[in-house]
């Protein structure tokens, strides 16, 4: 098993890429559920509480927020 390290042991490179990385995912979940309270019911593909739940909850490094808006917006008409 891999020996997890601290943050302190992670190479200045590293450190700035997991604070990008988070700060990229965090944007992404935040648009997502702007999007998604407001947006109607009809334009969204399958229950909005099911989508607001998989953004919020799952750390996914961003293809959660990215899959609701590719597949689970509806276009307008």
């Amino acid at each position: 098993m891999a020996r997890t390290r601290k943050w302190d042991e992670l190479s200045p490179g590293t450190r700035r890429f997991v604070v990008v990385a988070g700060a990229v995912e965090a944007a992404l979940k935040v648009a997502a559920l702007v999007d998604l309270a407001r947006r109607p019911a009809e334009q969204v593909r399958g229950p909005k509480w099911r989508w607001a739940l998989a953004v919020a909850a799952a750390n996914s490094f961003g293809l959660v927020p990215l899959a609701y808006f590719r597949w689970g917006r509806r276009q307008g008409r």
